[in-house]
């Protein structure tokens, strides 16, 4: 089991998980009517989380500290994105709200 995790095995084995994941969530996207997720609400977690996923599986590898701070920074700007957009559509679902609702 030491190897596994060792070698990085490990986190292949979470990466294709949660490959698995995003195309189960397309699938049931798919099927907005029966409840589905759109893919703007599960695809910026899931490519934050991977790219952190891939930062570690390189920096056990012994990948060069420029394309580990590449893929921390850019899994960072996912998620301050996602952050951000989210932030953007609770005000606006607010602000809808209490123009309809009145004062």
């Amino acid at each position: 089991m030491a190897e596994l995790f060792a070698s990085g095995r490990a986190i292949d084995l979470i990466l294709a998980g949660l490959a698995l994941e995003a195309l189960a969530l397309f699938a049931l996207g798919r099927r907005r009517r029966a409840g589905g997720l759109h893919v703007g609400d599960w695809l910026p977690s899931l490519a934050s989380g991977a790219l952190l996923l891939l930062a570690l599986r390189f920096a056990i590898a012994g990948a060069p500290w420029p394309l580990l701070s590449l893929l921390l920074l850019s899994s960072g700007a996912v998620h301050a994105a996602d952050l951000w957009v989210r932030r953007s559509t609770r005000l606006r679902t607010e602000a809808a709200r209490r123009s309809t609702t009145g004062p």
